[in-house]
């Protein structure tokens, strides 16, 4: 019993690190705009079809082709930010609601139009095969996802924390007119946000879409994952966020199964409902609480 826990924790820990990415990104961009941007899931897609397509023509395992990924998604980001974001700047947030959505809905249906309904796997990050420990088996593959996943979230605390490029970006989520006010240039940092959370949304989709394949509608279900983590953890928590991404696949694999994913689905939309009633602004809870 104790090494199936431990099995099903490595699971859910390799599947909410994938996850945490995702989140993470929706959070920074979040913060740095109050505005949702709902095409996150999307680009979670994309990145999982940009590694198929690098592979196709450089046969390298996920490890060699992550940084590119990385690279070209966040080059779509930035993209992402001129089009569905800096036009409707003075409008209602629902503008950049939409056109999120919007552009998230082209991206499915380009992929579609590309690759085909079918799913797909992307090459696995270090090849196949398994490391055997006190009776526990730990695939290569999923311990490359922990791996990768933390030192991208330890990269980003440390670029966050420690650096002036980290302080301006923090700035200007704080408080975007004062920190014009003090010189920093808020629009080319807001552009280097979206990149930066399209990056590891890019970075996610690689990682994920070896074991649990990818298809051009997945990133709806990754949307409503990352929405419910943020939800979970605080609205604007990065901490929380990561946290929240966690208790997801913890629910999405250990609870699942023990019962079923349709209970274990049911399950966790009933602790969000129950962190909603008692602790609206989630575990983490958020400094400024009036986000759109």
């Amino acid at each position: 019993m104790t090494t199936l826990l431990l099995q099903l924790l490595l699971n859910a820990l390799a599947l909410g690190a994938a996850y945490a990415l995702i989140a993470l990104g929706f959070v920074l961009v979040l913060n740095a705009t109050s505005a949702v941007n709902f095409a996150q899931g999307d680009m979670v897609m994309a990145g999982g079809y940009v590694a198929i397509a690098l592979a196709a023509v450089l046969p390298l395992p996920g490890i060699a082709l992550l940084p590119v990924v990385a690279v070209l998604m966040a080059a779509l980001g930035a993209l992402l930010s001129l089009l569905a974001y800096f036009p409707l700047i003075g409008r209602p947030p629902v503008a950049v609601f939409i056109s999120t959505i919007a552009l998230g809905v082209m991206l499915e249906g380009s992929a579609n139009a590309i690759f085909g309904a079918e799913p797909r796997a992307a090459p696995a990050l270090v090849g196949a095969g398994a490391i055997e420990l006190a009776g526990i088996h730990l695939p290569y593959q999923r311990l490359a996802i922990v791996a990768l996943a933390s030192l991208l979230i330890l990269l980003q605390h440390l670029l966050f924390a420690k650096t002036q490029l980290g302080r301006r970006l923090r700035a200007v989520a704080q408080d975007r007119e004062m920190a014009r006010a003090l010189g920093i240039a808020a629009a080319p940092l807001i552009a280097g946000t979206f990149a930066l959370g399209t990056g590891l949304a890019g970075a996610a989709g690689l990682l994920l879409a070896n074991e649990w394949f990818v298809t051009p509608t997945e990133g709806t279900n990754y949307i409503l994952k990352a929405y419910i983590a943020v939800t979970i953890g605080g609205w604007g928590s990065v901490p929380g966020a990561v946290v929240g991404a966690l208790l997801v696949a913890l629910f999405e694999v250990g609870v699942s199964s023990a019962l079923s994913y349709s209970v274990a689905t049911a399950l966790l939309y009933a602790a969000v409902l129950a962190i909603l009633f008692f602790r609206p602004q989630g575990i983490f809870g958020e400094a400024a609480q009036a986000r759109a």
